[in-house]
């Protein structure tokens, strides 16, 4: 059906209202690319314990108190992660590097980070039946960019072989909820016919692997999602029609990454860039805290307003993040514990994907669901920031 909306409330003008009709959409495509190479927590404790030990005999010359060691039962009850798939090992594990070995590439030649993108976007097109000529826009939104400029999504679009436009944009580990928001809204309003949100999380390659808070969370992945109009009232089976989308954020320091152009400005010596102090960090108790209230508040909130509560919902893929975080928000939001049924994880095998997990968890546990069930996707993030979308089965 189509929906009349104002176009002032569209622009953000209060002028005339003329009236216009919404389309409505649905993701006709899901794709995700996970890399084959795995680090178990035994091996990722082996490798930072090791590096701990060195560094403590360094540190007690010094006369400083030493560092704590890790364990696999501390990462298991903070996280809930049991391992991680990696897109480079090479390096991580190695005490003196602990950081994945990705040699630069020339100019010429793809970049790591759209290739990654292309092979889940491709996923997403197949699972689609659609060629990607077809496609009008492509957005890659991912908590991290590689690069400025060329714009990644530019490069996605250019080896795929979209039409249209291009553009990156993050949003931290919203950012593929975000996308999917911007997506849904260029669609129903006839800006674009097919957007494809590609999510492609090289997350090792920022990750302080001599963090003992954060060493352990993350992980890489890929996803991508195509986004395409409905005609009428057009149905098609097995895809999700997106009922609504939102979007919402507060600024807070409590998960943060300070690198970028600016850093060497910052030094005197400009031939290098300490890097240890602007990688990925967070105040991991505040965030639980915080963001679990702000998850919970957002969740009944946004169900409240399509006449829904948490009950109604078939299935749950929250932000892959934190096990303990997801089972309480769920919690709050139902009054009572929910199972894997109602809200499958991923994050013991993957580890945090950042804004790639819950698309990831999506992909995986949709195929039984009837015509006319409802799910969420919903994940949270940095900023801090919350995205999310109300799906409804076909």
């Amino acid at each position: 059906m189509l929906r009349r909306v104002d176009e002032s409330v569209l622009s953000g003008s209060a002028g005339h209202s003329e009236h216009r009709l919404l389309q409505r959409a649905c993701i006709s495509g899901i794709g995700v690319e996970v890399p084959e190479h795995v680090i178990t927590n035994d091996e990722l404790v082996a490798s930072f314990n090791a590096w701990v030990a060195k560094e403590n005999v360094k540190r007690e010359a010094e006369g400083l108190e030493p560092l704590p060691g890790s364990s696999v039962e501390f990462i298991e009850y903070a996280s809930g992660v049991k391992s991680r798939h990696v897109l480079v090992p090479d390096g991580i594990l190695d005490p003196d590097r602990m950081t994945p070995r990705i040699p630069e590439r020339p100019d010429d030649q793809i970049s790591v980070m759209a290739e990654f993108g292309v092979a889940s976007a491709k996923k997403a097109l197949s699972d689609a039946g659609v060629e990607a000529s077809e496609v009008d826009m492509v957005i890659c939104s991912a908590s991290h960019q590689q690069r400025p400029y060329p714009a990644i999504a530019i490069e996605i679009q250019k080896e795929l072989g979209t039409s249209g436009s291009a553009f990156d944009m993050s949003l931290g580990c919203s950012s593929a909820a975000a996308g999917l928001h911007m997506a849904f809204n260029l669609v129903r309003t006839g800006a674009q016919r097919r957007v494809l949100v590609v999510t492609p999380e090289v997350i090792t390659g920022h990750l302080n692997f001599r963090d003992r808070q954060t060493h352990f969370i993350f992980g890489d992945a890929s996803s991508a999602l195509l986004v395409e109009a409905l005609e009428g009232e057009e149905q098609r089976a097995g895809r999700f029609e997106i009922v609504d989308t939102r979007t919402w954020t507060q600024f807070s320091n409590n998960i943060r990454t300070n690198f970028g152009f600016l850093n060497r400005a910052a030094q005197e010596d400009t031939s290098s860039v300490p890097m240890a102090g602007n990688m990925i960090k967070q105040v991991g108790n505040r965030v639980f805290k915080e963001v679990t209230v702000a998850g919970h508040k957002f969740i009944v909130d946004f169900l409240d307003e399509h006449g829904h509560k948490p009950q109604d919902i078939r299935r749950f893929w929250l932000h892959q993040a934190n096990a303990r975080m997801n089972a309480m928000i769920l919690k709050l939001s139902f009054g009572h514990d929910v199972g894997q049924d109602r809200a499958p994880t991923v994050l013991e095998e993957l580890g945090n994907t950042a804004a790639a997990g819950a698309i990831v968890a999506m992909e995986r546990t949709h195929a039984d669901m009837k015509p006319g069930e409802h799910g969420l996707l919903c994940a949270f993030g940095a900023g801090y920031s919350i995205g999310g979308a109300l799906l409804r089965m076909m």
